[in-house]
């Protein structure tokens, strides 16, 4: 029997029937209203309840995943997709000077994503055990085959570049890398939400349009650091279009999150997001600014800026994650409240 049904027993076996007291004393929600319609200023007998779990334990266990290599996964598989975007519109434009370093980008991002997964997992069979089977309704089976599907198109766009032959294989294999190029920039996201930490889950609405906003920003930085400046106009519009949508999607979910928002405002993951978003600002301004003057040494700025921000941006979310998953508050408030709308 929970506390307020105690009470509301209590009340009725000693209340005005007898005139005796009750046996037990309301408390909770159902004691706050006696409370206030008696006017008597009774205290709770209980203490506020504190968000533990048996034997000192967090209610979830907190991700074994090593930060380095999932967060860096997170960060190369975006950068990776948004750059086989801007390779196909270099090469649909004529601006081989844009394409080149994209497609090369794409191809050596998504090598060293792979190898960061890889290496978290443990063993390579890993990775392979789980294209055994198909499974639409998992993120991660869904992803493993679009990373089995797109790395290889962006190897051979990349090898057809450097050898400068085959520029027809080259051009479908680009091609065909863009158009699974927003489902690798912003699958990641899809992974963490259908995970049951907190500071993940709650975010699912808004957290693909951060990460999508995000790699666009880092794709942009590497064209504007690579490609010459009277072919970089895409990246530049690239910057201002994905600093937009990361830093309006990233406050959009916060203030969607409730409780679960604190950890991104908390600790490392505050300093590393702040960061983020000052690099994104002023790398953005740059690649503007670049366009403007010319100059080597702003585009430079621009393009580590925004890398380096983008890269701030994947660190801070997976540390915030973490810690929500070891606060039970974070995990117990939230379903309070959800048990509550269904019961009204």
């Amino acid at each position: 029997m929970s506390g307020s049904d105690a009470g509301r027993d209590g009340a009725g076996r000693g209340g005005a029937g007898d005139g005796r007291p009750g046996r037990e004393a309301p408390t909770g929600a159902y004691a706050g209203r006696r409370r206030r319609r008696r006017g008597r200023g009774e205290r709770s007998m209980v203490p506020d309840a504190s968000f533990s779990s048996y034997y000192g334990k967090p209610v979830l266990n907190k991700p074994t995943w090593k930060a380095l290599d999932i967060a860096g996964y997170l960060y190369l598989g975006g950068l990776a997709g948004a750059s086989s975007l801007l390779a196909a519109g270099g090469e649909l434009t004529g601006r081989p000077g844009l394409a080149a370093p994209a497609k090369l980008g794409a191809a050596g991002a998504i090598s060293l994503s792979l190898a960061a997964l890889v290496h978290d997992l443990g063993r390579p069979k890993r990775f392979l055990n789980m294209l055994r089977v198909f499974k639409p309704t998992s993120p991660m089976s869904v992803g493993s085959w679009i990373l089995v599907g797109y790395a290889p198109l962006t190897m051979a766009a990349a090898a057809t570049e450097a050898a400068g032959r085959y520029r027809l294989l080259g051009t479908a294999a680009t091609l065909t890398a863009a158009a699974l190029g927003p489902a690798v920039a912003t699958y990641t996201a899809v992974l963490l939400s259908d995970t049951a930490v907190p500071s993940w889950h709650e975010g699912y609405r808004q957290l693909p349009f951060v990460f999508a906003g995000s790699a666009a920003a880092a794709a942009s930085g590497l064209a504007l650091a690579a490609a010459p400046a009277a072919q970089a106009g895409p990246a530049r519009r690239t910057a201002l279009l994905g600093a937009t949508l990361e830093l309006g999607a990233f406050q959009l979910m916060k203030r969607r999150m409730g409780i679960t928002a604190e950890p991104f405002d908390r600790g490392s993951p505050r300093i590393l997001l702040r960061a983020s978003e000052a690099l994104t600002v002023t790398g953005a301004a740059l690649a503007l600014l670049s366009g403007r003057l010319r100059d080597r040494r702003v585009a430079l700025a621009a393009g580590a800026a925004l890398l380096t921000g983008s890269a701030a941006l994947r660190f801070g979310v997976f540390h915030a994650g973490v810690a929500s998953a070891e606060d039970p508050r974070y995990t117990v408030v939230p379903q309070r409240e959800r048990l509550t709308k269904q019961g009204s």
